[in-house]
């Protein structure tokens, strides 16, 4: 698995339970406290080992966990530019996710992220299939899209669905795309930011 991923649990831990959550954590997969190297690549055990222990630190369900994580790498504003970047609006950005692996992969050639396909339905309703490398990339998704969803002002009611054997998949039901005034975004970088 690439650092990065578990670069983020990592920080996504550090941020929202402190550090004292991420040495327990850290101990119980038998890993170095100072944590991950972005750009090393570790065995997907390591990362699975990760995510239950994070799980049973937070006594939290590893889909809650998951989507806790989803909704914060869509918080952080690299993160969140490379996403607007994909439409003006909720249903642009929808549209745009099956680019997802191929812009993440633009800039780390490595990253392993899930691949993507959007079906759109009637009545505003859309199923995202998530084919990723280790389960739980459709929780991931759910939470990012929550997010987007309120980034973007939009009225969505976004879950977990049924999908076919292999496959996670995203029912979103768009309600209304400009239910509320979303968030400040311009395409230039924000002033004083050097990132």
């Amino acid at each position: 698995m690439h650092g990065l991923i578990n670069k983020s649990i990592q920080a996504f831990l550090r941020a929202n339970y402190g550090q004292r959550l991420w040495l327990q954590v850290a101990e119980r997969v038998g890993f170095d406290s100072e944590g991950f190297e972005a750009m090393l690549r570790y065995d997907d055990q390591l990362t699975e080992d990760l995510l239950q222990a994070s799980v049973e630190a937070l006594d939290k369900p590893r889909g809650v966990l998951l989507e806790d994580i989803g909704a914060y790498l869509a918080s952080l504003e690299p993160i969140r530019r490379l996403l607007r970047f994909g439409g003006e609006d909720y249903w642009e950005f929808l549209q745009s996710l099956d680019e997802l692996q191929g812009r993440g992969q633009m800039t780390l050639p490595d990253l392993e992220l899930p691949e993507l396909a959007l079906r759109t339905l009637r009545g505003g309703q859309f199923i995202l299939d998530v084919d990723g490398t280790i389960p739980g990339w459709g929780a991931v998704m759910t939470g990012l899209l929550r997010a987007m969803a309120d980034d973007y002002g939009a009225l969505a009611m976004i879950e977990e669905a049924e999908a076919a054997e292999g496959r996670e998949a995203v029912q979103v039901v768009l309600l209304e795309a400009a239910f509320n005034e979303g968030r400040r975004f311009d395409l230039a970088r924000p002033v004083g930011s050097s990132r």
